[in-house]
């Protein structure tokens, strides 16, 4: 009998409309081959105010691969919605096998739907509630990464407090800040996901706006030293003995990958299989797997690195625990590039989803 997949997109962050985008792949590999007979889709939307849809709606925008015109009509939730306002009918949801959530950046990928799962006892694809979390919170991801003893670029963490501070302290950090790591450098929220509001700074000015900008979207921000490296990712897939795919890169003439360059056609070059040293690439898929454990991922990861050529010096940049599954995303095309095809490889996260929860049952 075939297994009702909960596809659940949307959500309230910045990247609702490539979690559409996402999901709508997914939707078709559920569909092809031999997933036909083995899976049935059920997708749930959540709106941008955080309502959820299921049913025909839910259907009309994965199709669309974009939210509804007519979204509005549905009606805006009040800001304190009853529960019963804000989730679907949940008896047209019961009986789903496992949840596949589709959902980039916070309130989906950082943790607190995952927790959902875990307290409602639902199956559900990717990692769990603590990979989440980490993989989302730049700067916990880089402590962990530093305690296994991962070699990364010099960074800082900032407070929001420390940003909006008086006009005496504030100088001071700037000052710190270009001394400790220099120009160029990156200011980034610490859990926004997916380049978002990040700027790179090569000046004073440029840094205290950078900072200002990213206090607006996270009370911690990242600031890190500019390196002149090469940008090369890799695939991770498994559990407790997760496989490495061959290697990607990017290469892109924006100043930096933003969200622009990473989610249109033709907004960065893709390289796969990456064409570095095999001693290079050897490196690469070990540290990718070591950082992966090292977050206690599950089932799906991205992990980025920064190759630095002159050197040869490999430091990680960072793991992304829910990548894209869109048209240019890296991670399918990394593991196709591998001898996995697309619908092979969203039936095998469903079975690692699946037996991780078979794992955590027989633990307790």
């Amino acid at each position: 009998m075939a297994m009702r997949v909960g596809l659940l997109f949307g959500g309230r962050s910045g990247e609702h409309e490539v979690s559409i985008r996402s999901a709508g792949a997914i939707a078709q590999a559920l569909a092809a081959d031999a997933n036909a007979e083995k899976y049935i889709v059920v997708p749930v939307y959540i709106r941008k105010d955080g309502g959820w849809v299921s049913g025909e709606i839910a259907q009309q925008v994965l199709t669309a691969g974009k939210s509804l015109a007519d979204d509005s009509k549905l009606g805006e939730l009040p800001e304190m919605a009853a529960l019963a306002q804000r989730l679907p009918n949940l008896h047209e949801l019961g009986d789903i096998g496992i949840w596949f959530p589709v959902l980039h950046g916070p309130n989906g990928e950082d943790g607190t739907l995952q927790g959902l799962f875990e307290v409602l006892q639902m199956p559900y694809v990717g990692c769990g509630v603590l990979g989440s979390a980490l993989g989302m919170d730049k700067l916990a991801m880089k402590s962990a990464f530093a305690q296994v003893g991962l070699p990364q670029v010099k960074y800082r963490g900032v407070s929001r407090s420390q940003i909006y501070s008086n006009p005496c302290i504030f100088p001071k950090l700037c000052d710190e800040l270009e001394a400790e790591l220099g120009y160029p450098c990156f200011v980034k929220p610490a859990n926004l996901g997916s380049s978002v509001g990040i700027a790179k700074a090569t000046n004073r000015r440029e840094l205290e706006a950078a900072l200002d900008s990213a206090a607006s979207y996270d009370r911690r921000v990242i600031v890190e030293a500019g390196v002149v490296a090469r940008e090369v990712e890799c695939s991770i897939l498994g559990n407790d003995d997760p496989k490495a795919s061959v290697l990607g890169e990017t290469r892109f003439s924006n100043d930096f990958y933003d969200y622009e360059a990473k989610y249109s056609e033709g907004g960065a070059q893709l390289l796969i299989p990456s064409p570095v040293p095999d001693e290079v690439r050897d490196r690469i898929q070990a540290m990718a797997i070591q950082a992966f454990q090292a977050i206690d991922a599950a089932g799906i990861s991205r992990v980025d690195f920064f190759y630095l050529e002159s050197t040869g010096e490999i430091l990680i940049n960072e793991i992304n625990t829910m990548p894209g599954f869109t048209a240019t995303s890296m991670y399918p095309m990394m593991w196709q590039a591998s001898g996995v095809g697309f619908p092979d490889l969203v039936d095998k996260l469903i079975q690692l989803g699946l037996e991780r929860t078979l794992k955590a049952t027989h633990s307790d």
